[in-house]
Formats: structure tokens, C-alpha cells, sequence
């Protein structure tokens, strides 16, 4: 997907293309989880691509595209709130609706269970998290993604799981973390 040396608007449009249909429903997906936001994870998903589609000029590497999109999402939502002050609702003022689908095999309440102990965990360890549950990403791709050394990403993946058992076991939830961490 290289787009360097385009002699042609519509070869450059057909790579974008591509890469809308590649990567749009990750996007989306992995910003449900950042936003809690149905709308608002489309709307960044949007910008996302428009600023990509703007600088696509200055992607070198085709192999990265994945790995560029998802940090341009994530400085697009860091925007959000530069402009807003962040909505401050209680927990119990979430709409559960509003998360994405998460597989039959979990019953509602473990579910909820589950999203409110994520709530829990500092973005500094839920992002990786989801990164890498989510995304499917490698510690390296996730450094890359938050310019941290691959490392410091494993600590942090490390430390929110511990995180996210001892919150569960607290609350006397009887999900396995373990096992289940990697259905989210």
C-alpha cells in the first residue's frame, strides 16, 4: 500500500479505498472501547481517515499503515478533548448498549462486570490492553503506537492484567481473566 511516487489520483484513491475497507471496522471497534461512544467512535474513525487520506504521502512504510491509522486515531480522540471537557457521568449513568457486542459465551452480568473493571484501569495500562486484545497488535507495534519501548508496553499489558484480577476478584466476580481477558 505504498503510496510514494503515485503518478496517479486513482491509483492513490484505490489504495485508500483499500485501506478504509482494511482497517475501518478495527478503528471503530478499538475506539467503541476508548469512547464508550457509538457516534463519537464513528465521527474519529472519520477524521481518522480524512487526515490520513490528507498525509498519505508521508507513509513510507506499507507494512505500518495499521499501526500509523490507529495512532492517528488515537491523537484524534486526545483532540476531543482539548475541545471538551470530558464527560464526568457515574457508571451507573452509562448506557451498556452503547459497548460493543461481546461473545454469547458471557452472561450480561459478567459482562458488565467486566467493562466496569476495565473502567477501573488507568489509560496508561488500558491502553495497551486493548491494543494488543483487540487490535491483535505485537508489544512492538503497540511501543510504536504509543512511542514507549516494547518493554515498557509488556509491563503495562502485565500490570493491567494483575490490575484487572484483583479488581474482578474483589468484586467477587467468578470470571476467569485469564482465559476470557482475550475474548473482550
Amino acid at each position: 500500500m505504498s503510496t510514494s511516487g503515485l503518478d496517479n489520483n486513482g491509483d492513490r484513491t484505490l489504495q485508500f479505498e483499500a485501506m478504509v475497507n482494511a482497517y475501518s471496522k478495527d478503528l471503530y471497534r478499538f475506539g467503541l472501547w476508548l469512547t464508550k461512544d457509538a457516534q463519537v467512535s464513528e465521527d474519529l474513525v472519520q477524521e481518522t481517515f480524512l487526515r490520513a487520506w490528507k498525509a498519505m504521502d508521508q507513509l513510507k512504510d506499507p507494512k505500518a499503515v495499521k499501526s500509523w491509522l490507529f495512532t492517528i486515531y488515537r491523537r484524534e480522540n486526545a483532540r476531543r478533548f482539548e475541545k471538551v471537557r470530558p464527560d464526568t457521568s457515574p457508571i451507573d449513568d452509562v448506557n451498556v448498549d452503547q459497548f460493543a457486542q461481546i461473545e454469547d459465551s458471557f452472561a450480561k452480568t459478567e459482562v458488565i462486570a467486566l467493562r466496569k473493571s476495565l473502567k477501573e484501569l488507568p489509560a496508561e495500562y488500558l491502553d495497551p490492553l486493548l491494543l494488543q486484545v483487540l487490535g491483535g497488535y505485537t508489544c512492538d507495534e503497540i511501543g510504536e503506537i504509543m512511542d514507549i519501548k516494547p518493554g515498557a508496553v509488556m509491563t503495562r499489558v502485565f500490570r493491567a492484567r494483575k490490575k484487572l484480577r484483583a479488581i474482578l476478584e474483589d468484586d467477587g466476580s467468578d470470571i476467569d481473566e485469564q482465559d476470557n481477558v482475550a475474548e473482550i
